[in-house]
């Protein structure tokens, strides 16, 4: 079968990281701009679930070409730990980040009468002023605890980001259950949907920072104010993310790895 090389790698990445966020991004904009019949007509489950359809069919199809990392955390984690070649890492974070940024101005077209009609909120990104907070906290907003720290939103960065590359490990491990490449995107998208469920309230589970940096770039263009306040926006969906992953790549081959079977 004949390959294309790095850029084929490259061009599945970009379209795949694409396919990613204009889907992702797009359900958090769905939820944030519709009109809602009733309190709980859309609801942080219907973002988690959406994300998590987003990633399947993003890895399905750019898995044969690229792997789907669609993630710096990912290759960053598999050059550390599955031998993916260190000289690839840069070009595939570029690539990510460029499909990411037009993921985001896919959702800008699709969108953009209800974005104007908002005022261009914070459909983009995670952190303060995101819709996804919003949602999150929607009609109990009044009584709810309040935002969480900076701190805290790192540690659930860190710890998803770990789940979802030993989710991505074990999709990945012949030995491991005896999955099938093409049940791999099942388990991927699987796992993101359980962080988002039982991780993602404290900081909205960027888990990815192409995922959070390239829109948030995107959206400081076309007029959404706040994205860049702070710290926040580098330090928990940036570089907790890639913490987080090396971290979880090193738990599944320390306490997993080890102690699986041989292969028949």
């Amino acid at each position: 079968m004949k390959k294309h090389g790095l850029f084929g790698e490259l061009v599945g990445e970009v379209f795949g990281t694409f396919i990613l966020i204009l889907l992702g991004d797009g359900v958090v904009a769905n939820v944030g701009l519709a009109p809602r019949l009733a309190a709980g007509g859309y609801n942080w489950n219907t973002i988690t679930i959406g994300w998590a359809m987003a990633v399947i069919i993003a890895v399905y199809v750019s898995g044969g070409v690229s792997g789907a990392h669609l993630n710096p955390a990912v290759t960053l984690a598999l050059a550390v730990k599955r031998g993916f070649s260190w000289a690839k890492v840069i070009p595939y974070w570029i690539a990510q980040m460029i499909g990411a940024f037009l993921g985001a101005f896919g959702v800008y077209l699709v969108y953009l009468d209800g974005l104007k009609a908002a005022g261009m909120p914070n459909v983009w990104a995670t952190g303060p002023g995101s819709v996804f907070g919003q949602t999150f906290w929607g009609a109990g907003a009044a009584t709810a605890a309040g935002p969480y720290s900076l701190l805290v939103a790192c540690i659930a960065e860190i710890f998803g980001t770990a789940i979802l590359l030993c989710g991505v490990l074990a999709s990945g491990d012949a030995k491991n259950m005896g999955l099938k490449d093409n049940l791999g995107a099942l388990i991927v998208g699987g796992a993101v949907l359980a962080v988002g469920l039982s991780l993602g309230g404290p900081s909205g589970y960027s888990i990815n920072p192409a995922r959070d940096l390239g829109p948030r770039i995107f959206g400081a263009i076309v007029g959404t104010k706040g994205l860049f306040t702070g710290a926040y926006w580098l330090v928990a969906p940036v570089l907790m993310p890639l913490i987080g992953g090396v971290l979880g790549a090193l738990a599944y081959d320390t306490f997993i790895t080890p102690n699986l079977p041989e292969k028949s």
